[in-house]
């Protein structure tokens, strides 16, 4: 009896918006211990960071219990990833690997605990699921993409390893120029040095960055817009299931209203 109690204390707690965002506020925290760690501190302020830290992991560790005993079902927390990679984070943590020659791993762990807010605020969780389930499709844009990259590359091989063959001299070189130009890093130089010699290579560049710059990556932002509408909509139908669930049919109001005029009906008599 008293484990129910506590475990339906502990479901409180980790439900309670306040303990949330006191949560997020202790990972922001963290997050911002380790950017000062990474400027020259006096002794004193290293030592209290250090005595900081440790209370921070203490801190998740308890918030990890908290969850934990709080879940009805203890099998169902370990199914869901999220759980199990704030679990090992926290565990990682403990381990004082700070003096050893394993503490560049240890400042990589701390560095994932800020990954614990995508676990914790259910918008980011929602985001980065939709990122994950469109990546399929992301797959065959980047493919396509790919051939485009080493078609152009092939051609500005061809036409322009003469002009400059720092830029030009092989096919992998004339990828990242063109990776250059698509992101648009001082891609009107490349492009004039070419016109000298060919003054219509403007449709070459013209075209590149038309196919990339605006055709794929609006195709990209498409994707991802619709999977994260899906998302969205599959969200909102479960709450809806779940709201219709909890709520009582007309059939079970009925009933409840034959049984209540029995009562009364036994009581007058």
């Amino acid at each position: 009896m008293n484990t129910l109690r506590l475990q339906a204390r502990f479901y409180k707690l980790r439900s309670n918006k306040a303990f949330e965002l006191f949560v997020i506020s202790v990972i922001i925290l963290s997050a911002m211990m380790i950017g000062v760690k990474t400027y020259e501190l006096p002794v004193q302020v290293e030592g209290a960071i250090r005595v900081l830290d440790f209370a921070i992991t203490l801190f998740f560790l308890c918030e990890i219990s908290v969850r934990f005993i709080g879940e009805k079902r203890k099998l169902k927390f370990f199914k869901s990833a999220w759980n199990v990679f704030d679990t090992a984070i926290v565990i990682l943590s403990l381990v004082p690997i700070e003096n050893s020659e394993m503490a560049m791993i240890g400042r990589l762990i701390r560095v994932f605990r800020v990954l614990r807010m995508v676990s914790i605020i259910p918008e980011l969780r929602m985001l980065l699921n939709s990122l994950l389930k469109a990546l399929p499709q992301l797959g065959y844009i980047g493919l396509l993409m790919f051939i485009i990259f080493y078609i152009y590359a092939a051609i500005g091989t061809t036409f322009f390893a003469t002009i400059n063959p720092a830029l030009w001299d092989n096919i992998s070189i004339s990828m990242l120029t063109l990776f250059r130009v698509m992101t648009f890093e001082d891609w009107t130089d490349v492009m004039y040095e070419t016109m000298a010699h060919y003054p219509l290579s403007w449709i070459y560049y013209l075209s590149f960055i038309f196919l990339t710059a605006f055709a794929f990556l609006n195709m990209i932002i498409g994707i991802v817009v619709n999977v994260l509408e899906d998302e969205r909509q599959k969200i909102t139908a479960l709450k809806a299931k779940k709201e219709a669930q909890s709520q009582p049919s007309l059939t079970d109001l009925q009933e409840q209203l034959d049984e209540i005029k029995a009562l009364i009906s036994k009581q007058q008599k």
